[in-house]
């Protein structure tokens, strides 16, 4: 039996300035969302496949994540990502140095950069998210373009993040 996927990516900001004036205040709400669905398939909007995990690198550890052949998903599928739709990548809030992602040497999958020696660096209990419902999606080729380098920034703790990586395989 094939698996399938359904899939809703949500980024929403509620904020409201606000100023107090000699006579009265003003307000300036502010409602924003910016909303993704993806259902199965490989064009705009689609996905195929979904890979988590929440990871835990010693001090000053590296690992590259290879999306192309390595990664299995919750039901032992191995992933052969093409496309990737959806990367999230969420420190721990406990952490007490950065995560950084991106800026492998030599198969970096790079198109989430400008550079495939760009790194994004997600502070202790951010995130960094990357989407891209068009049906080309963040290219990934397997062996030259296919690995994500999750870094340790410093030498003193270790760090967690929990990865999203949803795609088409």
């Amino acid at each position: 039996m094939a698996t399938s996927i359904t899939a809703k990516v949500n980024l929403s900001v509620v904020a409201e300035l606000a100023n107090s004036l000699d006579v009265g205040s003003v307000t300036y709400p502010v409602s924003y969302g910016a909303n993704y669905l993806f259902t199965d398939g490989t064009g705009a909007d689609n996905a195929k496949e979904m890979w988590t995990d929440t990871r835990t690198l010693t001090a000053s550890a590296t690992e590259n994540l290879d999306l192309a052949g390595v990664l299995t998903d919750v039901f032992g599928n191995t992933l052969t990502f093409t496309k990737i739709k959806a990367l999230i990548v969420k420190a721990d809030a406990a952490n007490t140095n950065d995560v950084m992602v991106g800026g492998h040497a030599t198969a970096a999958a790079s198109t989430f950069f400008g550079d495939a020696t760009d790194k994004a660096r997600v502070r202790p209990g951010g995130m960094v998210a990357f989407v891209s419902p068009d049906a080309t999606g963040y290219a990934i080729t397997a062996t030259t373009a296919d690995l994500l380098t999750i870094t340790n920034s410093a030498g003193s703790t270790s760090v967690i993040y929990t990865i999203i990586v949803i795609g088409v395989v």
